[in-house]
């Protein structure tokens, strides 16, 4: 199981990686291999601007559908549009070509309320 150090988790199985003014989300290595395949990402939410754990979006396994939360508040940019002909992307490089949106953060203190990678795997390995 992978946990780039270079990213903020959440209990909720999101990353996100700051940089500059922007940021990119994702679901992590840990929840992709929970889910399972991944059929299709939806996220209707770009160019909205959302709180801190809102959902964004929706990620759908062959058996189920589960929502997307913000790790932080901010504007949706973009979607990552390769996920609409390739949703595997996010099973196959989670952290890399897989990432879900970018976001322009409100407020980036809002990163210091979220995990490091070692406090990340102790909640996944408990």
């Amino acid at each position: 199981m992978n946990f780039p150090t270079n990213v903020k988790y959440t209990n909720e199985h999101e990353w996100i990686r700051l940089e500059g003014d922007e940021a990119y989300v994702g679901i992590t290595d840990y929840a992709q291999t929970q889910l399972g395949d991944i059929v299709f990402v939806d996220v209707t939410t770009e160019g909205e601007t959302l709180e801190k754990g809102d959902t964004f979006g929706s990620i759908e396994v062959v058996k189920t559908v589960s929502d997307l939360f913000l790790p932080v508040g901010g504007e949706i940019l973009e979607v990552n549009q390769a996920l609409e002909d390739n949703p595997e992307l996010v099973n196959k490089d989670p952290y890399g070509e897989g990432w879900i949106i970018k976001i322009k953060p409100t407020d980036v203190s809002e990163f210091d309320d979220l995990l490091d990678a070692e406090a990340y795997k102790q909640l996944v390995n408990e």
